[in-house]
């Protein structure tokens, strides 16, 4: 036996969007330690002797502290051989992989990552391009709190920049983050909010800066979910007829 911990990322949701490597990873693992993001369909593909451990956080609750699933990979490589963690969207952004992997090697336990589809691809996934020529030079992708769950300082820099915005774990802060873009005069700006990722409950609702709060309110969008903002959003033809039917009933 040979103790090894693999971090695997498993895409935004839709359990075909992880990779080959991915795959094989979770036949050959041992244990698998997954997070509530993790489409529970992945662990399929393990064998069926594997042990399989939720480590994941739901309504703001977590089963494991970071530290306690930090020692569960450590003690069940060392146990059991080899270990998947297998980590929503990619490991290595906002998915503190790189924290996991080094608290393991400290250990001298061999590790190996296998890249996910990040949730920040989901735009392109309903049709919403990030980058689109002649309209955006760049964009860019911020988490919206803090460890203390405050509105970062780089939402505030985004609601200044041309680029277009994509704001993770945010959906709690929309009220504040729209204050902000409208102190910047970007009250028209088009912005859309995609929930559940690309899960079968996935959604985007459409609007603007100025209606998008109530949107959310009379849709019910839930989190986990991003927001999107820019002029790319504009290219979507739903948000052209979403654009029409608020001119039908609210005509200039």
């Amino acid at each position: 036996m040979q103790p090894q911990v693999t971090l695997v990322g498993a895409g935004p949701g839709d359990p075909d969007l992880i990779s080959l490597k991915g795959v094989k990873a979770l036949k050959n693992a041992d244990v698998v330690l997954y997070d509530a993001l993790v489409n529970p369909l992945l662990l399929n593909h393990c064998s069926p002797s594997v042990k399989k451990v939720y480590v994941g956080k739901r309504a703001g609750k977590a089963s494991y502290t970071q530290e306690e699933i930090n020692q569960l990979m450590v003690s069940h490589a060392l146990s059991h051989g080899h270990v998947v963690r297998l980590k929503g969207g990619d490991p290595f952004i906002f998915g503190r992989g790189k924290e996991e992997l080094e608290y393991v090697q400290f250990f001298n336990i061999p590790t190996e990552v296998v890249l996910g589809i990040s949730s920040v691809n989901l735009p392109g996934y309903y049709g919403i391009p990030l980058t689109k020529r002649g309209i955006n030079q760049s964009f860019w992708v911020v988490t919206a709190t803090n460890k203390e769950g405050n509105l970062t300082d780089d939402v505030r820099l985004a609601a200044q920049s041309s680029a277009t915005v994509v704001l993770l774990m945010g959906l709690k802060k929309l009220e504040e983050i729209v204050t902000l873009f409208k102190e910047n005069e970007k009250g028209d700006l088009p912005i859309a909010i995609i929930s559940k990722g690309s899960t079968v409950e996935g959604k985007v609702i459409f609007g603007t800066i100025d209606t998008i709060v109530e949107k959310k309110r009379k849709v019910g969008v839930t989190s986990p979910a991003m927001i999107i903002i820019g002029e790319v959003v504009a290219s979507h033809e739903q948000f052209n007829e979403w654009r029409e039917e608020t001119a039908a009933y609210f005509p200039a």
